[in-house]
């Protein structure tokens, strides 16, 4: 394995498949199968996953709803899609927990972020729902500051492109695609890997970042035994 311990940033469009709303339960089994295999070569797993496909924010406030409102909605919505990822993940045989930044006992743990590391430990997949408890800050920020509480190796965010590109690919067809690239390159060049905060929490804790198609089976484990997949931002090593 190449990475001991990772976290795995989705987003909830992800989950939509060929939807326009709500979970697709045939990409569920999908990554619940593609998260298994992984588990079983012997990876600990930490999921973030987005909110999407189900309710945003952002977009509540530009229709005039109060954008913390808007922003706790959303925060329920990643816990609604990471109740259906766990319970795909318990039915493929995968022993689970899900830990919310808001609490709701009846249905996860609270935060805790010793009790995570322990059952990363003990090789559950764990699965942190609610964002960070906070308005105003993504999931892709959620995941950063997680990985970095958990002592992730790297952060995995599995998109619906191979990797980064020096434009978009579905949008422009003289894209290239970058094989790594340094955080200061995705800063020069005005690359959108993910949102600022999180970007920067990653690049002052030297947490590398690799980009890669989720959708294409068996890119994870692939990925995890060391093959070169997606696009990797690295941190730059000081010269000597």
């Amino acid at each position: 394995m190449s990475y001991k311990r990772i976290l795995l940033k989705l987003s909830g469009e992800a989950l939509m498949g060929n939807k326009k709303f709500g979970i697709d339960n045939e990409r569920l089994a999908q990554y619940a199968t593609e998260i298994k295999d992984a588990a079983d070569a012997g990876c600990q797993i930490a999921i973030v996953i987005g909110g999407g496909n189900i309710f945003r924010g952002i977009q509540a406030e530009k229709g005039g709803m109060d954008r913390v409102q808007g922003d706790y909605m959303g925060m329920l919505a990643t816990v609604i899609n990471s109740m259906a990822l766990q319970s795909a993940l318990e039915s493929l045989g995968v022993e689970t927990r899900l830990q919310s930044a808001i609490k709701m006992e009846q249905i996860c743990e609270p935060f805790i972020r010793r009790k995570a590391v322990r059952h990363l430990e003990k090789n559950r997949v764990v699965i942190f729902g609610a964002g960070t408890g906070n308005p105003y800050f993504t999931t892709d920020t959620a995941a950063t500051l997680r990985a970095i509480e958990i002592e992730a190796d790297v952060i995995l965010k599995g998109t619906r492109v191979d990797g980064i590109y020096t434009a978009d690919p579905e949008k422009d067809k003289t894209a290239t695609k970058y094989e790594t690239i340094s955080f200061t390159e995705v800063y020069e060049k005005g690359l959108e890997v993910m949102d600022m905060t999180a970007f920067t929490l990653c690049k002052e804790n030297k947490l590398p970042i690799i980009v890669f198609d989720m959708n294409q089976k068996g890119n994870l484990k692939k990925l995890l035994g060391g093959a070169k997949i997606g696009t990797l931002v690295e941190v730059e090593h000081p010269v000597s």
